[in-house]
């Protein structure tokens, strides 16, 4: 994949197609014109730094392209952004984004792009969840218009419940690539040697360690409602849409189960689109 087609192409970038085959874009549609174009712009994003860490690049390359968005999200504080991000550029100011969640989203890809990753100590974890998954979540709130303290929260605990549940539904397909996010402490509570990805996911015991992980991210997600029971509904049926789409994934990976062989899990359209309407509509 070239730097060229990543970071430096100042195409106007086509924010909703990008982010059209989202578990979150059915959320994102239900929202008035400027907060949607918003979350299309930060998803678009999140899009290409995680695109620059996932590539089969150079790791100095990959390194370098992250350090190029964090100085193009520099250039939109200061007022002079390329082109491609002069929409961005609006909505950081309008909804008064904070930089330091960009180079926190930027932070977490530059994880990935350093290391294969495999069974980080809980707080690295933690630290990592942050970064990829509850910094996104601070922007959203901003845009969402919740009040400071009870949007961080939310976006501290919904993008943890979030990324666990992608951690524990893409086990495979991380260890594909040579990557596995379950923290070191639960593997060797079980007596899981921590050797490589591959053998890890082959692990007669673990389900276990995914059972562990499981019940954290139903913490979340439980914290998570509480947090939304209390704030305005219009603020935050984009966040229980996303939240009701990840919960169904969560429960999906779970029926599931963690035994070899393993099926993939797949989005039910159907429920997608029921949990859209009862939020959107009622």
């Amino acid at each position: 994949m070239a730097v060229s087609n990543l970071v430096v192409d100042d195409t106007e970038i086509d924010a909703a197609a990008a982010t059209s085959g989202s578990s979150f874009y059915l959320a994102m549609r239900i929202l008035p014109a400027a907060q949607r174009d918003a979350m299309y712009q930060v998803y678009a994003f999140c899009r290409a730094v995680d695109d620059i860490a996932d590539s089969d690049m150079p790791r100095a390359d990959r390194a370098a392209a992250l350090e190029r968005w964090r100085a193009d999200i520099d250039a939109c504080y200061a007022g002079a952004p390329r082109a491609s991000l002069r929409a961005l550029t609006r909505h950081i100011h309008t909804f008064r984004l904070q930089r330091e969640d960009f180079h926190a989203m930027i932070d977490g890809m530059a994880m990935d792009a350093a290391a294969d990753i495999c069974a980080p100590d809980e707080a690295t974890l933690d630290l990592y969840c942050d970064r990829v998954a509850s910094a996104a979540g601070r922007l959203s709130v901003r845009i969402f218009g919740m009040q400071e303290e009870p949007g961080r929260l939310l976006a501290h605990h919904l993008g943890r419940a979030l990324q666990l549940t992608n951690i524990l539904r893409d086990i495979d397909e991380d260890a594909g690539i040579n990557r596995c996010y379950l923290p070191h402490e639960l593997l060797a509570r079980e007596g899981i040697a921590v050797k490589n990805p591959a053998q890890i996911a082959d692990d007669p015991s673990l389900p276990r360690v995914c059972a562990t992980l499981a019940g954290r991210a139903k913490e979340h997600f439980a914290a998570s409602d509480a947090i939304m029971d209390r704030e305005p509904r219009n603020q935050v049926r984009a966040p229980r849409i996303m939240s009701g789409v990840y919960r169904v994934l969560l429960d999906r990976t779970l029926e599931r189960g963690f035994d070899i062989p393993r099926t993939k899990v797949s989005k039910p359209r159907l429920r997608m689109l029921w949990i859209v309407a009862r939020y959107a509509l009622f």
